[in-house]
């Protein structure tokens, strides 16, 4: 089983996204039994009294445009307990990285990943937060999934096929 947490700074836009994109991923594959997906926060700003903001409206209406659903999902927060049962910590940006860095000190076993290194390129996936532009987010997460999901393929399935 390979246990992915996506993160970002609220877990109510990017990081749910690149959840369920993935979730989707896999299903369409035929592989979601080797996964365990999962998204969570760097910050509390979504999580009020112990409850987590559900996905932001325009980021759930992005996906709905793709066929998926991201239904009953609530922002988490990220915790340094999540190190040793996570395989692959994978951030949106450069901020995600570095809070992530903070928050699961020390990476001794090399898990945190910025999303699109895996399409390599270096650059953030695009904040809808500040843009407005979900479907550019979109865009990338499903850019960076699809890479992801390539990666971890080759990787960490295919020698269990053999």
């Amino acid at each position: 089983m390979i246990k992915i947490m996506f993160v970002c700074h609220g877990n109510i836009c990017r990081s749910p996204m690149a959840e369920f994109v993935l979730k989707k991923l896999v299903q369409d594959a035929g592989i979601q039994d080797h996964f365990q997906i999962a998204s969570s926060a760097t910050s509390r700003e979504e999580i009020w009294n112990g409850k987590g903001n559900p996905v932001y409206p325009p980021a759930k209406e992005e996906l709905k445009r793709h066929g998926i659903s991201c239904d009953g999902k609530r922002a988490v927060q990220l915790r340094s307990s999540d190190y040793d049962y996570y395989d692959y910590f994978i951030g949106m940006d450069q901020a995600n990285i570095r809070d992530m860095h903070r928050i699961l000190s020390p990476d001794k076993e090399g898990k945190i990943y910025k999303l699109l290194t895996f399409t390599e390129s270096d650059k953030d996936v695009t904040d809808p937060w500040y843009s407005g532009d979900f479907h550019a987010a979109y865009s990338d997460i499903e850019k960076g999934c699809r890479a992801l999901l390539i990666y971890l393929t080759e990787k960490e399935i295919e020698p269990y096929n053999d």
